[in-house]
Formats: C-alpha cells, sequence, structure tokens
C-alpha cells in the first residue's frame, strides 16, 4: 500500500471516530457534518475501490468508536476471552462499515464533476445504507447520524422527515462542501464552480436554524391530561442481577419503592423482578399478590419490568401493568437483541461461549395496545426497542388508540459506566421529537430520565445510583408528519427517495481525473 493511500485511509478512520463525540455530547453536533464532507472532498476525488476503501474506514472506525462497550458484556458480563471480544466487536463494525463501502463506490462511480448533482447522490448513497444498516439482519441502528443533531439546529426537521432524513439531510450539505471543495483547482473559474454547492450547503444548514428562530418549533400535536410519576433506578451491578445471594435485597426494595411511591404511575426498570413467576413464588411467597393489592386502589398504577413464560410456552421480555384493573396488562417486547435474547441461525456456537442467563425468547406483537393511566395511554417498549422509530410508529396507524406517553424501560447495565448511556438519551430524545410524544425512561444503571414532546430532558437522576425520581409529564394528542407516514408506510418512502437519488443520470464529466 502507497504510503498516501495509507494516510488517507487512517484520516478517514480518525474522522469517523471522532464525530462519536456528537453522540455523546450534543453540543458537538457539527462533527459529523465535517467529517463526512471531509469524506466526500477524497471520495469526490477517487475511483470506486479507493472510495470503497475510504466509506469502509469511515464506517468501521465510528462503529467501533460508538459501540466499543459491547466488548464490556462480552468479556466481563459473557466471561468471552478479551481477543475474542475484541474480535467480535471489530467484526460486527467491520460487516456493517460494508454498507457505507458499497454507497461510496457507488458514487464515485456515477461522479459527474457537477457538484449540486454529485451532492444529492452522495446524500441518497448514506441514506440508502443507514437504512440498511438499520433494517437488515435486524437492524443495528445505533449512531445513526441523525442522532448527532438532537441540540443543533436541524433536529426541527425531525417531526417531518425522521431520524434518517436528518441523516440524509446532514451528508446533503455536508457532500456540497465536500464536492465543492474537491472542485478547487489551479487556475480560473474553480471559484464560480465553487459558489453553488456552498451556497447550497449553508442554505440547508441555515433555513431550519432561522424558521426555528422565526416560527419556533411547529406544534402538531395538543396538550392532554398531567401525570404524577414516578420512575426506580435500581442500579443492580450486572454480575449481581441474578445471583441469588443478592435477590433477597434487591427485590425487596423494588417493592418497597413501588408500594412507596406516590404517584399516579411508578415505573420499574427491564427485568426490575428478574426471575420468572414461578421462581419468584418460591423465592419470596406473595410478592405479586402484594403488589397487586397495593395497586388495587384507584389512582395507582404500576409498569413493572420481568421475564414471563414457562418452558412449555417460551419465554418473553415484558413489562407488567397493575392498576385497580388487575394485572392482565403485558407488553412483550417485539425487537429482540441478537445473542442477548435470540440465537442467530448458525450462531449457537457464539452464545455457548458466554455465560448470559438470558437467551432465547419469543416476539410479542408489533402493534400492541397502550396501558390506560387516568385516560393517558401509555406505549412501553424495553431496551433497545426505541432505536426503532418506524416500529414505534406503527402504533399511531389509528389516531384514537395511539400512545399519549411513551415508556422506556431499560438496562444496559450490561456496559457498564461508558457513552452507551448517554447515547441511549439522545436516542429517546430523537423519538420524542419525531413523534411529539414525551418518553419516560426507568433503568437500571441510567439515564433514568423525563423528556417532554420538545425532546428537552426536563428531569433525570445521576447515573449508578439507586434512587427514585418524581416527576410530572403531559400527556399529547394528535400526530406529526413523520407519525402519519410512518406508521402507513414504514420507511419505504425513504427507500423510495434513496433508490431515486442513486439512477440520477451520471451527466457530462468535468471534474479533474480522479487519483
Amino acid at each position: 500500500m502507497k504510503p498516501q493511500t495509507a494516510a488517507r485511509l487512517a484520516c478517514a478512520g480518525i474522522a469517523g471516530a471522532l464525530q462519536t463525540l456528537a453522540f455523546v455530547h450534543t453540543a458537538a453536533w457539527p462533527l459529523p457534518l465535517l467529517a463526512i464532507a471531509w469524506l466526500a472532498w477524497q471520495v469526490g476525488q477517487s475511483k470506486p475501490r479507493q472510495a470503497a476503501a475510504l466509506g469502509w474506514a469511515f464506517g468501521c472506525a465510528w462503529g467501533c468508536a460508538s459501540t466499543w462497550w459491547l466488548f464490556i458484556s462480552l468479556h466481563r458480563y459473557g466471561q468471552l476471552p478479551a481477543p475474542l471480544a475484541v474480535v467480535a466487536v471489530l467484526l460486527l463494525s467491520g460487516l456493517l462499515a460494508l454498507y457505507l463501502a458499497l454507497a461510496m463506490a457507488w458514487v464515485a462511480r456515477q461522479r459527474s464533476g457537477l457538484g449540486l448533482r454529485d451532492a444529492a447522490r452522495f446524500a441518497a448513497a448514506w441514506l440508502a445504507a443507514e437504512l440498511a444498516r438499520g433494517v437488515f439482519f435486524t437492524g443495528f441502528p445505533w449512531a445513526a447520524t441523525g442522532y448527532s443533531q438532537v441540540d443543533g439546529p436541524l433536529a426541527l426537521l425531525a417531526p417531518w422527515i425522521g431520524v434518517y432524513g436528518i441523516g440524509a439531510w446532514v451528508a446533503w450539505a455536508a457532500a456540497c462542501l465536500g464536492f465543492g471543495a474537491a472542485r478547487i483547482q489551479p487556475g480560473a473559474g474553480w471559484r464560480r464552480g465553487l459558489t453553488a454547492p456552498v451556497g447550497l450547503a449553508l442554505t440547508l444548514l441555515a433555513l431550519p436554524a432561522a424558521w426555528g428562530l422565526w416560527r419556533g418549533t411547529p406544534e402538531f400535536t395538543r396538550p392532554g391530561r398531567t401525570l404524577q410519576v414516578v420512575m426506580l433506578q435500581t442500579n443492580v451491578a450486572q454480575d449481581e442481577k441474578f445471583a441469588a445471594q443478592y435477590l433477597p435485597e434487591a427485590l425487596a426494595w423494588v417493592a418497597s419503592a413501588l408500594t412507596g411511591a406516590r404517584a399516579d404511575l411508578v415505573l420499574a426498570p427491564e427485568t426490575a423482578v428478574p426471575l420468572l413467576p414461578d421462581q419468584l413464588a418460591e423465592l419470596v411467597p406473595g410478592y405479586w399478590a402484594d403488589l397487586q393489592q397495593h395497586f388495587a386502589g384507584p389512582g395507582r398504577a404500576a409498569l413493572v419490568g420481568v421475564p414471563l413464560g414457562s418452558l412449555r410456552q417460551g419465554y418473553t421480555n415484558s413489562v407488567v401493568g397493575i392498576s385497580a384493573a388487575g394485572s392482565d396488562y403485558r407488553y412483550d417486547k417485539v425487537h429482540l437483541v441478537p445473542f442477548g435474547e435470540f440465537i442467530p441461525t448458525g450462531f449457537r456456537w457464539f452464545t455457548e461461549l458466554m455465560s448470559i442467563p438470558l437467551g432465547d425468547f419469543n416476539r410479542g406483537p408489533l402493534k400492541p395496545p397502550s396501558f390506560e393511566v387516568l385516560g393517558e395511554r401509555i406505549g412501553p417498549n424495553i431496551c433497545y426497542e426505541d432505536l426503532f422509530g418506524e416500529e414505534l410508529a406503527l402504533r399511531f396507524a389509528d389516531e384514537a388508540s395511539a400512545p399519549s406517553i411513551l415508556a422506556n424501560v431499560s438496562n444496559i447495565g450490561w456496559f457498564g459506566d461508558t457513552i452507551a448511556v448517554a447515547q441511549h438519551l439522545q436516542i429517546s430524545r430523537l423519538r420524542s421529537l419525531e413523534l411529539q410524544r414525551p418518553m419516560l425512561r426507568a433503568t437500571n444503571t441510567g439515564a433514568t430520565a423525563v423528556i417532554d414532546h420538545r425532546g428537552v430532558v426536563t428531569a433525570q437522576l445521576a447515573p449508578f445510583t439507586r434512587a427514585v425520581l418524581e416527576a410530572s409529564v403531559q400527556g399529547r394528542q394528535g400526530l406529526t408528519p413523520f407519525a402519519r407516514w410512518c406508521s402507513a408506510a414504514g420507511l419505504w418512502p425513504l427507500w423510495l427517495l434513496a433508490g431515486l437519488g442513486l439512477a440520477w443520470p451520471r451527466g457530462r464529466l468535468t471534474s479533474p481525473p480522479a487519483r
């Protein structure tokens, strides 16, 4: 490999990794714009094979930097040997980066030298790559570009085009800058060729910001009833969660916090009660009966994370709703985590190398009912299910029964004290922006928080503490444009947009020759 090629690949990796800061500290939202602009600049001067290598290096480093904490779950808690855990993270990131590699190769192949047309094609390719990463093989859209913009001017677009649309918008603006820079060459005339793409880039960024300053965030929903809520943060170390010596004390604290709460709704995290019903009855007789009796009174309701099922029926990762109506409500997780909650075909050998106590779960219904509390409809989701806005949007097909409040119960204690906590909070904030619904987050180790319908965190507990969060939340009625089109057509409109952009004719080649 030539030194110049190695340097370009190294720079691509650095650019991809550095933009991860914007997914943790959202004030750094311009970083992805600059990183993607650099990538577009390089792709604009490359042959398809070189562009594919640049895209792969960028995407692989991006994946490793944003999901390195998977090593902790695999090695520390799954007891996979450290070298194998490192290889697993690298392999996952490398495979997912292939989508971006193919996208960049296509951009280089179709490059016309017409800056605006190339920029549009780049945005379409970027959108296709992100959609593929988020959909194929169960999908893993963690650190999708749009999540970096939750505190930037483009967040205004969320209720219209969702996280993938925002990502494509960022890529469009970045490509205008990058391809504009690629046109710079000695001699007269380059300034004229540079003006149009740079002007469009600035317009793409300035228009949403100007609209927000002038009109504010558009309100597609209207306020409902205000509920008093309490959320439990259990802070149980993952290696203690299923250990017999720690279970009685942890279960006692959960029961005490649930029954001691004075609120309309109490939320306990994912697997806050980590035992199946038969196991719980044997260890702590009367545990569920006591909870049911307490919440049988008017004005009291709780959602509690617990595994359900049996060897014959199969198991589910679930949330049980308890209220005066009884404890018949249950939500079963729909989008399961590969290797943690189901074993992909041909990979049982890999899971047998680890010591993870929960393995193969059944999936719940894709359009579950909501849990009603004082006229408000609570829509639960579990752990990383809130990454899949298109699946949550399916619950909004019927406006009359759509959730008025979303509730995420999570346990990302698997990943230790890492950036995963902050990343997951930004993901939930983007869901609130897309659907203009508040999100309640009850977690084991953090971030336990209340997010309003504008994506603003209004109350939050310090991560990695055992505590309860008391707050109020106002439900919302009505539908955003994103909720309307996505509940009806899923992500197909974005796929169509990406396909049209990729199929756009090349035009006349006027750019300088590729390196």
